[in-house]
């Protein structure tokens, strides 16, 4: 069965060098050139991922990667033609997984869809859904890693396979601080590079719906200059 794509860029040109590139590796791909009508489009329809585009005309891709993100947790690719921190971490805080700046190899995108639908699939097969062990529970943090559930205080947590990954292996590391270095290394499949706050950002999305004061958290807990550890 295809996986299917979602494709938002008003720059005709750069979805439809994506949407070739897509469709030459299998995959079945909606492409819109308009924010609106893509959420309109996802009302309902069962994708696997999404490809935004950030600067839209009628409605941004933080936006829509917003909406998106309040009822599904398929793979988001963030394309942004600015190369600034903030952005991309404005992106992974509002939920997506990835980022890629213009202008971008389409091989490199492809390589990237792939890690992503990798990472979504290895967590949502029938087995890993069936299966119930690989569970750790901490001070009522309740996460399995066999179902990829996660419940705090009886109340189901909505993550993503990212923030799973990334809660999951400070649980499993608990009583010792895990440096950034070494869990965008373990979560992303990728060598670390100086001033990437992409796990920063995703910690912080973690911490917001886990409702954990910024300056007393009760769960992830910065340690300045070396990392995070859950006690």
């Amino acid at each position: 069965m295809k996986e299917k794509i979602l494709v938002v860029d008003d720059e005709k040109e750069i979805a439809d060098l994506v949407e070739v590139y897509l469709i030459s590796e299998g995959y079945q791909v909606f492409k819109f050139y308009s924010g609106k009508e893509a959420l309109d489009f996802t009302k309902g329809q069962e994708l696997d991922l999404a490809v935004l585009d950030v600067m839209l005309p009628d409605l941004d891709g933080f936006t829509l990667c917003q909406r998106i993100r309040e009822d599904y947790f398929y793979p988001i690719i963030m394309l942004t033609a600015k190369v600034e921190d903030v952005d991309k971490i404005t992106g992974l805080t509002l939920g997506a997984d990835d980022y890629i700046t213009k202008p971008f190899n389409p091989l490199e995108l492809v390589a990237r869809v792939k890690t992503q639908l990798r990472r979504y699939t290895r967590y949502n097969t029938p087995e890993a859904l069936v299966r119930e062990t690989d569970v750790l529970d901490i001070r009522g943090l309740h996460i399995s890693k066999s179902s990829h559930k996660c419940s705090l205080n009886g109340k189901e947590l909505s993550l993503t396979p990212i923030e799973f990954n990334i809660l999951w292996y400070l649980c499993e590391h608990r009583g010792t601080v895990v440096s950034s270095e070494e869990l965008f290394e373990v979560v992303w499949g990728e060598k670390y590079l100086d001033n990437n706050n992409t796990v920063m950002a995703h910690v912080a999305r973690l911490r917001e719906k886990m409702k954990e004061l910024p300056r007393r958290p009760k769960y992830i807990k910065t340690i300045w200059g070396v990392g995070y550890t859950i006690e």
